[in-house]
């Protein structure tokens, strides 16, 4: 972590000399940062990395020759720092995030959205700098052993249950080891994931390849079923609405809820004043306290919460705020917060 009246030394990485200058210029303007170094490619940056030490690098994925991922691949277990990654709509970006990589920002379009990527990568390179960067070798490919049905005993029908999980910075690959250790039948779950436009989509198809149960972008009036995981879309606020017995998400333009659109706290919140069968809800690593209320508020309202555990957190921000307040009934590594969930859910 980065004192702080110590400026935050960035190294940019980016084949193009006009992003290199974008993003030299524009992070140059923030107090609290000093770009120490720029480099072509990854031969280039693994030199300078060793030499300058920078506290942030950001990377572009694509690059000529090595590219991004494969350099972080064989770089961050051996020299692990915080790596933000500058990258267009590519689903490439998971593999990166995979690697190692803390977070990513979506490279703008054209001129008009320079002001809002520079804002975005400076808000990250803060958060960045103050990450835990484990030390391990990426799970790619390496999934756990199929989680076994949650069976009951003969004659007893599942209890209606609904599960509510929220990440920010670190979340893309924890919240897959979530859910990859999670059964085909497992209840339906409604996930917020702070993430860019355009990445959400395609992040849900990654899940759904990797995961047991289905998972996919979420669609206004898309139903909560068991088997069924629904992301939240970039830029909307998921909500859970009653209907009868049953439960659907509403997905809608709206304000921002402390700072983030879509919102934990607006999940997580919907849930406590809507949902009348069990529920849960897990509140993972993130920068902030988006979530904390409305956890806080599904445990008033009967629900078994889970937070992600200091040591396992690339951020222990949103999790620690929501336990501050008491909005945890129990903590748990990435690791093993699905076992504690299903052994949960066996008790129902």
């Amino acid at each position: 972590m980065i004192a702080n009246n110590k400026p935050i030394r960035v190294l940019v990485v980016d084949d193009s000399a006009v992003a290199r200058n974008l993003i030299t210029q524009g992070l140059d303007q923030h107090p609290r940062i000093e770009v120490v170094g720029t480099a072509v490619n990854t031969t280039d940056a693994r030199n300078k990395i060793l030499r300058l030490h920078p506290d942030v690098v950001t990377m572009d994925v694509e690059m000529p020759g090595e590219s991004g991922i494969d350099f972080l691949t064989k770089f961050l277990p051996e020299h692990p720092l915080p790596v933000i990654l500058v990258s267009s709509l590519n689903l490439r970006v998971f593999d990166a995030l995979s690697a190692g990589a803390v977070d990513f920002v979506r490279k703008p379009d054209g001129p008009h959205g320079n002001a809002a990527f520079l804002l975005a990568l400076a808000q990250k390179i803060l958060v960045a700098s103050c990450a835990r960067v484990p030390h391990r070798l990426p799970t790619q490919g390496a999934a756990p052993a199929p989680a076994p049905l949650l069976g009951r005993p003969q004659g007893r029908l599942p209890k209606p249950t609904i599960i509510g999980l929220g990440a920010s910075t670190g979340g893309t690959e924890a919240t897959l080891e979530v859910l990859r250790r999670l059964p085909a039948d497992i209840p339906g779950m409604v996930i917020v994931q702070h993430m860019p436009v355009g990445f959400t989509k395609m992040y849900a198809e990654r899940l759904n390849r990797l995961c047991q149960m289905e998972v996919r972008e979420a669609v206004h009036g898309d139903e909560i079923r068991p088997g069924l995981a629904l992301i939240a879309p970039a830029d909307l606020q998921m909500r859970v609405v009653r209907l009868g017995s049953r439960y659907t998400v509403s997905c809608q333009p709206g304000e921002k809820v402390s700072g983030h659109r879509p919102s934990v706290d607006a999940l997580f919140s919907s849930m406590a004043s809507t949902v009348q069968c069990h529920m849960v809800g897990i509140i993972m690593t993130g920068m902030g306290r988006d979530g904390a209320d409305g956890l806080l508020r599904m445990r008033k309202a009967g629900a078994y919460t889970i937070g992600q555990d200091r040591e396992s957190c690339v951020v222990y921000g949103m999790p620690c705020a929501a336990y501050e307040i008491g909005a945890v009934a129990i903590q748990a590594s990435c690791d093993n917060i699905a076992s504690v969930l299903l052994q949960h859910l066996k008790t129902l």
